[in-house]
Order: structure tokens, then C-alpha cells, then sequence
């Protein structure tokens, strides 16, 4: 099978105020398998988001090729790079809603842009996503008027009224308390589970958001470390792996036995 979204030697760098060059990406190679949930962590500073925007063609690449159910996302400009996002769904780390847009109107937003559906059709598809999400009845709320939990699902909402193929979450839990974070957790698994896509998941929430995860991506200083499972990760004999899983993972973890 194709992968959803695929790295070849991909290096991406940024020159910084003292004249030296930082590089984030590497010479990385890497594949994110479809329908499947792929978790990309690391420190601050890492490339983590950076990656996400490659992906997106919203930065570009030094060199290398990314591809995207095949396509080269570097070499694509105008229709063609909108076609390819359009197989993107992206819920941002605040869910950047329209504070002057109700919760409706945000969720109807995707469909009114890039769709020719009628009133009456985005009516129905709003109205199912908002049960769907249990937001029924806050429809003409606005976001200010919601929690942060709530603010979330609304993201959620709007970026799946599209039907995306690939979800890309940026530190989705920024913000939250534990309790609600465990809440959005649960919610994004039984979306991936409904819907199917592939998801991406940018989180500084270890090891937490490793029970989600199908794959683990490591990044430092450049390079890319992929892992089949978060257990995995414990067996590693790089010095800056064992690092991470002693900050980060504490002693045997299993992402099974995780509450979910």
C-alpha cells in the first residue's frame, strides 16, 4: 500500500541571527502509513510543526521530495498544490476559530468556500457534525462562550467537513487540563475509528498521547528516529533515545495499559 504521506531525503534548514545554520530536517527519510495514527515528539525547537508545514507546502524543503499519496508536494504550485491540501484536515493548537463567527458558521465555513452545496445542504451536514460532536445546541454560541474542550471539538468539526484523508493535529492539548485532555484524546480516537483517516499527531504529551499511537516518530538535533510501537522505544540503545524514554517515559511503559 501507498503511504499517506512519505519523506525522501528531505533537509530543511534556517539560518539564525548570529549568522550560523540550524539545521532541523537532516537527510530524513520516513513514511507515515494510511489510515493509521503516527505520533511525532521531541523537544522544543525540534522541527516538530516544521514538519507539519513541509507537509502542508506551507514551508519549502532545501532539498529532498515529499510525497503525498504519491504526489510531490515540492513541486506543486497553485491548483495543483490546492488539490493536495485538500485532502488535509488541520486542527490547530488554540483550534484558531473565528472569534466573530458563531459555532455554526465556523463549522459551515470549509463547505462554504470550497463547496457549491446549498443553504439547506450545509444545514444538514452542520447540524449532523455538531451531534456528532456533541455540540448540539450550541450552535449560535460563540467561541468565547465555550471551553476550551469545547473549542475543540468545533475545530474538529469544521476540519472533517471536508472528508480529509489525512488529519494533522499541532499540540492539540495545549491548554487543557489533564481531564479534559484525556476527554479530546478519547474523541480523537473514536473519529480515526469512524472515519478512517491517517492522522498526524504533534504532541509534547508523552507518554499520554502514545496510546494513540500506531507509529512513534522521534526527532533530534536533525535527524528522525521511526518506531513500529511506543513500547519499542524503551529497547533502543541510542544514548539520546534512552534520554528521551528516561525524561519522558518513566520505567516499563505499555501503552496498552494506559487509561484510555
Amino acid at each position: 500500500m501507498t503511504p499517506a504521506i512519505e519523506f525522501k531525503s528531505v533537509t530543511k534548514t534556517f539560518s539564525k541571527r548570529d549568522g550560523t545554520v540550524q539545521s532541523v530536517l537532516d537527510d530524513v527519510d520516513f513514511s507515515i502509513p494510511a489510515g493509521k495514527t503516527t505520533v511525532i515528539a521531541g523537544g522544543s525547537g525540534q522541527g516538530k510543526s516544521v514538519t507539519l508545514k513541509l507537509v502542508l507546502g506551507l514551508m519549502q524543503a532545501d532539498s529532498g521530495q515529499i510525497l503525498i499519496d504519491g504526489k510531490d508536494v515540492t513541486r506543486a504550485r497553485g491548483r495543483v498544490l490546492e488539490e493536495l491540501r485538500m485532502q488535509f484536515g488541520v486542527l490547530f493548537q488554540g483550534a484558531a476559530l473565528f472569534d466573530s463567527l458563531t459555532v455554526f458558521e465556523n463549522v459551515a465555513l470549509p463547505l462554504r468556500e470550497r463547496t457549491r452545496k446549498t443553504e439547506a445542504q450545509i444545514k444538514e451536514m452542520v447540524g449532523y457534525s455538531l451531534e456528532q460532536f456533541e455540540l448540539a445546541g450550541h450552535e449560535e454560541k460563540y467561541p468565547a462562550q465555550l471551553s476550551g474542550g469545547m473549542q475543540k471539538r468545533v475545530g474538529l468539526a469544521r476540519a472533517m467537513q471536508l472528508e480529509p484523508a489525512i488529519m494533522l493535529f499541532d499540540e492539540p492539548t495545549t491548554g487543557l487540563d489533564p481531564v479534559m485532555t484525556q476527554e479530546i484524546y478519547h474523541l480523537f480516537a473514536r473519529t480515526q475509528a469512524n472515519f478512517g483517516f491517517t492522522s498526524v499527531i504533534v504532541s509534547h504529551d508523552i507518554p499520554k498521547i502514545f496510546n494513540l499511537a500506531d507509529q512513534v516518530i522521534i526527532l533530534d538535533n536533525g535527524k528522525m528516529d521511526v518506531f513500529g510501537s511506543p513500547e519499542a522505544i524503551q529497547w533502543s540503545e541510542k544514548p539520546h533515545i534512552q534520554e528521551f524514554v528516561k525524561t519522558t517515559m518513566g520505567d516499563i511503559y505499555q501503552s496498552h495499559l494506559v487509561e484510555k
